[in-house]
């Protein structure tokens, strides 16, 4: 059984999160990606990995995700990578950290850079996907639900076999987010993993995200006949493996 734990943000905000602590161990961080949360197997697969291999670990649940507070229409990037920063100040501190961001949590994570970039030491995607908010959902929106957003603030937003409620608020404050017109000059080890039958998000957004890095050692891993999920056993365990390369590789 894993054991969840909830973290006060504010008087009627608390977030749920998963930790393994290990005495000044590097962290590995997990960050889920849009509309997830921890009950998946990513999350329980990277504690297991941490725990055998000496690391401390943790994953949350951003507001409006899984059991965290809050109302998901009511969220966004900003205040998801403030929720992610506010949490890691408290329990990561200023222990060194590897981030596993998961589609939307390849962004969020980038975000941390602002905060973190001394710490950071790794840092492994997954369909990475950052600014989808524009890129993949805005910019290919007929001009009648961009006209029904803009009025209404909220569509319905059909995707395979789910519904995900896109606010415009979302839409503006994702704009506002650009990171892949950054620099990052810290020297680290960067992968990513992007299946090559992922419908979601093309593999271009991981090729964008590694040009981001200036001087990482970096890795692009293309899984053939990979979702966008990757988390059937063979799929976790190349990405464990991708882990294990990032985690030790010397600098």
């Amino acid at each position: 059984m894993t054991n969840f734990n909830y973290l006060k943000i504010s008087k009627d905000r608390k977030i749920r999160y998963l930790k393994h602590i290990r005495k000044n161990a590097t962290y590995i961080v997990f960050l889920h990606g849009f509309m997830s949360n921890l009950d998946g197997k990513k999350p329980k697969t990277f504690l297991n990995f941490a725990k055998r291999n000496k690391f401390s670990f943790l994953a949350l649940e951003y507001s409006g995700h899984g059991k965290s507070s809050g109302k998901f229409t009511n969220g966004n990037i900003s205040k998801w990578t403030k929720d992610t920063t506010y949490v890691l100040r408290k329990i990561v501190k200023k222990n060194k950290i590897i981030f596993i961001g998961s589609s939307m949590g390849a962004w969020i994570s980038l975000n941390q850079f602002k905060y973190f970039s001394k710490q950071i030491i790794g840092f492994l995607g997954i369909g990475s996907a950052p600014e989808f908010l524009k890129d993949l959902m805005w910019d290919k929106f007929s001009d009648k639900m961009k006209k029904q957003l803009k009025k209404e603030g909220l569509i319905q937003l059909k995707h395979g076999e789910y519904e995900y409620p896109i606010s415009y608020q979302l839409i503006k404050d994702g704009k506002k987010n650009k990171v892949l017109n950054k620099k990052i000059y810290e020297k680290l080890n960067v992968t990513m993993v992007h299946g090559n039958k992922d419908k979601s998000v093309p593999i271009k957004y991981s090729k964008k995200v590694l040009k981001i890095f200036k001087k990482a050692k970096k890795k692009l891993v293309i899984v053939k006949n990979g979702d966008h999920s990757l988390s059937t056993p063979k799929y976790l365990n190349i990405l464990k493996k991708e882990l294990s390369l990032v985690a030790n590789q010397p600098l």
